[in-house]
This record gives structure tokens, sequence and C-alpha cells, in this order.
């Protein structure tokens, strides 16, 4: 007589707890406002036709979004352009940065990571998940590393049914 064991998750009852960046991707649309669109014959800014564009400029179109402000071209614009900026897009747009789309992507991680209560996973074996459908930067995963490392038991990278271990016990896994 041939008895058929149960198939036990094993992954499903480990100790593992996963860690998923994804969960903390910010939703809405990035967008970057060049100056170099401001500028006087793609050289300079102009005081007084920046502050008429910037009250006649249509601000709401901005709406919900998430906005880097940036120049491009290799102009010398005075740091209170950016600032102006900053004070048009406040009321509209949901996230604000200096920088290109890859700063944005990074400042909206730091602050959703700066929310996770990380004494979830004290003394815990944390596993980092490594594939998505939204895009995480690599700044994302080294942010987490650098948070867990003082809390956690271990930390992982990967899924949990084939992980790459990273650290454990406070040691850092060599030779992988």
């Amino acid at each position: 007589m041939n008895i058929e064991e149960p198939i036990i998750n094993r992954v499903l009852n480990s100790p593992l707890v996963t860690f998923d960046l994804e969960d903390y991707y910010e939703e809405g649309e990035r967008v970057v406002y060049d100056l170099k669109q401001n500028l006087f014959q793609g050289l300079i800014l102009r005081e007084k036709d920046f502050r008429d564009f910037l009250k006649t400029h249509d601000w709401s179109q901005y709406q919900g979004q998430h906005v880097a402000i940036t120049c491009t071209e290799d102009a010398i614009v005075p740091t209170w352009a950016y600032m102006l900026l900053a004070i048009q897009l406040q009321p509209f747009a949901k996230t604000v940065v200096y920088g290109n789309l890859e700063n944005l992507e990074q400042a909206l991680f730091q602050q959703a990571l700066s929310r996770v209560n990380l004494e979830t996973f004290r003394n815990k074996k944390v596993v980092v998940k490594g594939c998505s459908k939204k895009p995480v930067p690599d700044y994302a995963y080294v942010e987490i590393t650098r948070l867990l490392v003082p809390i956690a038991q271990s930390i992982m990278y990967g899924e949990p049914c084939s992980t790459v271990p990273l650290m454990k016990s406070k040691t850092v896994i060599q030779g992988i």
C-alpha cells in the first residue's frame, strides 16, 4: 500500500519574512521640468522674463504628478530660479525634487522607506524580494539593506524559494 505524504509548503512555513520593495513604489506620473525652456538664447535666465512666465504658466497641469526640476543646458542658473519653480509647483505636484528622474525615484523611495516600522524585522530572517513588476531602483535595495543590517538576524536577496544570502548574524556572507 502506497500512502502519499501531503505536500508541505516549506516556504510558507519558514521563519522568513519577505520585504517587497514594490510595495513602496509611489504611484503617479513622473515628469521633468527642464529650465532650459526658460533660458534666453539657451544661455541665461532673465529674471523679468522668468517671473512673467511663472505668473502666466498653467501650473495645474502638474496636478498629482511627481516633478523633477533640472536644467539640461550648460548654463548658469541662479538657485532662486529653482526655488521659484518649487513654489509654483508645490500647490499642484505631489512631489517636487531637484534633479533628474533617477533623483526623483530615489527621493520617492527614501520617503517611503523612512516610514517603515523596522521593529517588525528585529531578529528576523528577511528576504528582500528581487523581482518586481514596477521599477525599483538599486538605491532602494541599498537603502533597505542599510536599514535592516542593525536589526535583522539575516538578510537574503531573491525569492523565498531561491535566495542569495547576504548577511547572517551580523556577518557578511563571503564568496558569493
